[in-house]
């Protein structure tokens, strides 16, 4: 550089001959938006910053797909025993409202006993002492079988029910309709209400002792006739998991009078 000359530096002289800074190649010009007037820089994404947000992005995807899986891990673990105790609530809730369905006037009146202990005869087994009620309107469960004359029978009602626990079975609804011709000489249906159902029995209240006992038949009273537990207990299984519950068996109430 001539030591006659001043440093310009990066300057260069312009069109008519001053002094100006060169603009820088890589220099971001401001652009302006036509609609909003709002100036914003239009600047692309490099090469480097694709990648780091590619693999920012990747890493994010792997830790929240673990984290789904893990706890799709925890919530499996106990899927077994809450499937278990809900089918434990709705058979026992189903049991409750047919009893006390069977207790309902104008079926029943004050004073008598809409639940007995009878013998039942099932079909292939010898009779046995099970507790009984009737549904004046049938039940939901019950399915009528079909013939060649009426494909579609209506179900019956007045139907007399009885429960059964049986091993490898579960807990057995045994029934049919007074109604039907042949209501004394064949044996009632029968419908598995649940296979879980691992054993059936009694509560009884002593007034004496002032305490329960549980029995696994139904007791008799000095006269020889079955007597009404006042609590039905149902023991369900499921592999290692057992459940108790128990149903109070409800007394025939005054119903309303008819206006």
């Amino acid at each position: 550089m001539s030591p006659l000359m001043p440093d310009t530096g990066n300057r260069m002289p312009d069109r008519r001959g001053r002094l100006a800074f060169a603009r820088p190649v890589a220099e971001v010009r401001p652009v302006r938006d036509p609609i909003s007037g709002i100036r914003y820089f239009n600047r692309a994404f490099t090469l480097v910053e694709v990648l780091i947000a590619i693999a920012l992005v990747g890493l994010l995807l792997v830790a929240l797909n673990a984290f789904i899986f893990s706890m799709g891990e925890l919530w499996g673990r106990g899927t077994d025993r809450r499937l278990f105790d809900q089918h434990v609530r709705a058979v026992t809730h189903f049991l409750d409202q047919e009893l006390r369905a069977a207790a309902l006037p104008p079926a029943v009146r004050i004073g008598d006993t809409p639940i007995t202990g009878q013998e039942v005869a099932p079909e292939g087994a010898s009779s046995d002492n099970l507790l009984t009620f009737v549904l004046p309107e049938g039940s939901r469960l019950l399915t009528w079988p079909a013939n060649s004359n009426t494909p579609r029978p209506m179900p019956l009602p007045e139907v007399v029910c009885s429960l059964q626990a049986r091993e490898g079975q579960g807990l057995i609804l045994l029934w049919h309709s007074t109604l039907e011709t042949r209501f004394t000489e064949d044996p009632p249906r029968e419908i598995v209400i649940s296979p879980l159902v691992s054993a059936l029995s009694y509560d009884y209240f002593d007034s004496n002792f002032k305490r329960w006992t549980t029995q696994t038949v139904l007791q008799k009273d000095t006269n020889g006739a079955l007597e009404t537990p006042q609590r039905l207990r149902l023991t369900f299984t499921y592999g290692k998991i057992t459940r108790d519950t128990t149903i109070t068996l409800p007394v025939a109430t005054q119903g309303l009078p008819n206006f």
